[in-house]
């Protein structure tokens, strides 16, 4: 099944689609000066890939922190050391979480470092974990230099590297770079050589004019039309894309920078006594310069301990006794109510987290609001359907723990089918178990199928009739024959609900 997404228009009106699956196995360079509407449209490709595709985002501006209002990325700062951005760049691969490196207040050097020790953790992870990530990078040329700057050569190296793999041998981890730059002349090449897809939009400078109609195939009059573009106009091409150059204006985005594109604003009237309000004498004290050379973090910490008080600590009143048995009623009853949301089963998990946490607090759930990592492992509980009286004097706690071996989206899918084996029910078909992971593709369910039976933990075989049966060796259990084609009613049901 082609996963597409709306990426614009032509100048005739037709849509512009993007295969998404090709861009994965082929990346993304997208070029424009300054004002040409590069941002806009990576952010109009995250957003219409959000629902069908991990991503990654290294912001130098933090200009896409805003997607985790919407669409529940989770904001890094990189302002940590290398050794806590490796670790939280391997936890997002394991827990296949969409998340915006903040880069914003950092230098130059520091944006690099950290760019670079990012990258690496995400293209070391574990081979287990070596999902789909779609790793978009704003303003490549800060971290891909085509010449040496200011910076240190081994932050410069470091940075390189990692956008060389990111680049080069990403694919092959489930690494899937899209860059975009103002400038193809700042941009190393053996980076932007490894683009398949190509959007090139408005520019000026002959150089990069020049470079940009050879990576498309175009002569020299047609190098000419990058200077004709508007605002928001690209010329595509790519197996994603188009196999000839094609125009396309982008579509609209639902979330918008921080920072925006300056407007001309009058100005305030004059005042008679403005300069007497400028050159008003400073009443307070200016601030004491600080010293040039920081203090030492041995000698900070030692006068620290020295200057510590004596802790007073504080009688605390005795908070209310929480009724355990209302409060996971209560948690069930929130579980159901997020789940019964159109299209809840296709949207990410961490926004479901946002809409379970906000319902726990209108409901006033006592207690503290479980973690997003024990969330993802109720709601597939919950999606499974078990009940627990169904649940009781069976070996239904035996399957949770099973599930546990499974990352967590995968784990919908396994309780699914043990809960089909323990009611000895007809298997689910592709699309019901696609609906658990989260996606539409019966050709993914098939593959995450196939996954989970090399894990050991289920046996899959077909019948004469070319139905589907599932075993569960551990519990003895095994679903009845079933349809793999048979179609979703859950997503009938939420269809008609809508």
């Amino acid at each position: 099944m082609q996963v597409a997404v709306e990426l614009g228009v032509q100048p005739n009106g037709a849509p512009v689609p993007m295969d998404l699956e090709e861009l994965l196995a082929t990346r993304l360079l997208v070029q424009g000066n300054s004002g040409s509407g590069k941002s806009h449209l990576l952010r109009r490709l995250l957003e219409q890939s959000a629902e069908w595709v991990q991503q990654v985002v290294i912001d130098p501006e933090g200009d896409f922190v805003t997607l985790s209002e919407r669409y529940g990325h989770v904001v890094v700062d990189a302002d940590r050391d290398e050794e806590e951005l490796e670790e939280i760049a391997r936890r997002i691969r394991q827990h296949r979480v969409s998340v915006v490196l903040n880069l914003e207040g950092l230098d130059a050097e520091g944006q690099m470092r950290a760019a670079g020790t990012f990258l690496n953790g995400l293209f070391e992870a574990e081979r287990d974990h070596w999902y789909p990530v779609l790793v978009v990078v704003d303003e490549a040329q800060l971290f891909a230099p085509a010449a040496a700057g200011d910076v240190s050569d081994e932050a410069r190296k470091l940075s390189l590297g990692a956008m060389a793999n990111l680049m080069s041998r990403g694919r092959k981890r489930g690494l899937a770079g899209v860059i975009a730059t103002q400038r193809l002349a700042k941009l190393a090449k053996n980076v932007a050589a490894e683009a398949s897809n190509f959007l090139m939009g408005r520019t000026f400078l002959d150089i990069d004019m020049a470079r940009a109609a050879d990576l498309l195939g175009m002569d020299r009059r047609g190098a000419e039309s990058f200077r004709d573009l508007p605002r928001g106009s690209f010329v595509a091409l790519g197996p994603a894309l188009s196999r000839r150059p094609l125009n396309v204006k982008i579509g609209g985005v639902e979330t918008s920078a921080r920072s925006t594109s300056p407007k001309l604003i009058p100005l305030a009237e004059a005042r008679d006594n403005i300069a007497d309000v400028i050159f008003a004498p400073v009443t307070h004290e200016r601030p004491a310069r600080a010293s040039a050379r920081p203090t030492a973090t041995a000698d900070l910490l030692r006068q620290l301990a020295e200057a510590r008080p004596v802790e007073v600590v504080a009688p605390q009143p005795d908070e209310p006794e929480i009724d355990h048995a209302a409060r996971a009623a209560g948690i069930e009853a929130v579980l159901a109510a997020v789940l019964e949301t159109p299209e809840a089963s296709f949207r990410p998990v961490a926004v479901l987290y946002q809409d379970f946490v906000m319902r726990c607090r209108i409901q006033k759930i006592p207690g503290a609001v479980m973690d997003l990592a024990e969330f993802r492992r109720q709601i597939a509980v919950a999606r499974a359907g078990v009940t627990v009286e169904a649940a009781a004097g069976t070996d239904w706690d035996a399957a949770v723990a099973l599930s546990a071996q499974l990352t967590e989206d995968l784990q919908g899918m396994f309780l699914v089918l043990a809960r089909a084996a323990m009611e000895k029910a007809p298997c689910p078909g592709d699309l019901q178990l696609a609906r658990t992971c989260g996606s539409r593709s019966p050709g993914r369910a098939r593959r995450l199928l196939a996954y989970v039976e090399e894990k050991g933990l289920i046996a899959v075989r077909t019948d004469r009739r070319g139905n589907r049966v599932v075993a569960l060796p551990d519990l003895d259990w095994e679903t009845a024959p079933g349809r793999p084609d048979a179609p979703d009613e859950g997503d009938a049901l939420n269809q008609a609900a809508e």
